[in-house]
């Protein structure tokens, strides 16, 4: 049973407007969660003035255990009660506040999606012979170099061509490496692969055509200055639709790629993790999550026991 926010609420809900200037959205998500505490109260017969922690968290454990809410909408729902109470208690309605302390069971982390093997590399082989030759070697290089060598966006656009007093990170193709800059300001080399090194070099000897100016960017973007993340991204959306991929691919799903692909073929989670820069190995231990979905897919595959029948 649900009943409309009592006239106590209604002078809270102008309070959020008035005072505290909440969007019209927000105040709508307050509203229906003071509507829900009335409908909970009412059934009880609870007086909310006189509400305890312990009811409280009965109807947050009953809440969650019906799968009324998901874990975050069941955070927002608390969070409105908790300002609710907080309010009573400035006006003096209250002694305490029931709801403070109470938090919702944490929401399950998605893994990170990644491409199948098969796809990734189908997308790495991809070419567009009808592009312009300097901006399919641009976006060739590019898609090699997150998937070949697991850069973040951010990594890969802060390239250089050349070494300099002021890049971020660069390309040095005579030891096959890109030095780069990572999360907190950290530098790191990551080793390139022959199909990256063959990729950038088909890149550099065509990059001047797209270059307007003294750049040192390693890729420009259509304005001849350094590319940006956005441009990056829609250029890897329009390249996978072209090549045929299953799901939507964004940059960062070809890092999880990176990750998983060569865990699943070395098993050496500490070199996965000094590739990816991760400061704390326990980040790493996520892609070993998605291994195991990929063992447990062979299993269900192959073994005569995981069949059905």
């Amino acid at each position: 049973m649900t009943l409309p926010p009592t006239e106590l609420q209604q002078r809270y809900l102008t309070h959020l407007r008035v005072e505290r200037r909440l969007a019209a959205r927000s105040l709508t998500l307050y509203e229906d969660a003071l509507t829900r505490l009335n409908g909970l109260a009412e059934r009880d017969a609870v007086d909310l003035l006189r509400l305890s922690s312990a009811q409280a968290r009965r109807w947050t454990a009953e809440l969650h255990a019906r799968q009324d809410l998901a874990p975050r909408s069941l955070a927002l729902l608390l969070s409105a009660w908790r300002g609710w109470y907080r309010w009573l208690g400035r006006e003096r309605l209250v002694e305490f506040n029931p709801i403070e302390g109470l938090r919702p069971p944490k929401a399950a982390k998605p893994l990170p999606k990644a491409l199948a093997v098969d796809d990734a590399v189908q997308l790495a082989d991809y070419r567009d012979a009808e592009a312009d030759a300097a901006i399919e070697a641009r976006d060739h290089a590019i898609v090699e170099l997150l998937y070949g060598c697991g850069l973040r966006i951010a990594e890969l656009v802060g390239l250089d061509a050349r070494p300099g007093p002021e890049a971020a990170g660069w390309i040095d193709l005579s030891n096959a490496e890109a030095q780069v800059l990572g999360k907190g300001a950290k530098r790191r080399s990551v080793p390139i692969g022959s199909a990256a090194l063959k990729a950038l070099r088909e890149w550099l000897a065509l990059r001047p055509q797209l270059l307007r100016g003294e750049n040192p960017a390693l890729f420009p973007g259509p304005r001849g200055g350094r590319i940006s993340a956005a441009y990056v991204r829609l250029r890897l959306k329009q390249r996978a639709l072209a090549a045929g991929m299953p799901s939507h691919v964004h940059p960062h799903m070809l890092r999880h790629s990176f990750a998983s692909h060569l865990l699943q073929s070395s098993g050496d989670l500490r070199a996965v993790q000094e590739l990816l820069g991760h400061a704390n190995i326990a980040t790493t231990q996520v892609y070993t999550k998605l291994d195991f979905q990929h063992l447990a897919k062979v299993y269900d595959a192959a073994h005569p026991r995981a069949k059905k029948r």
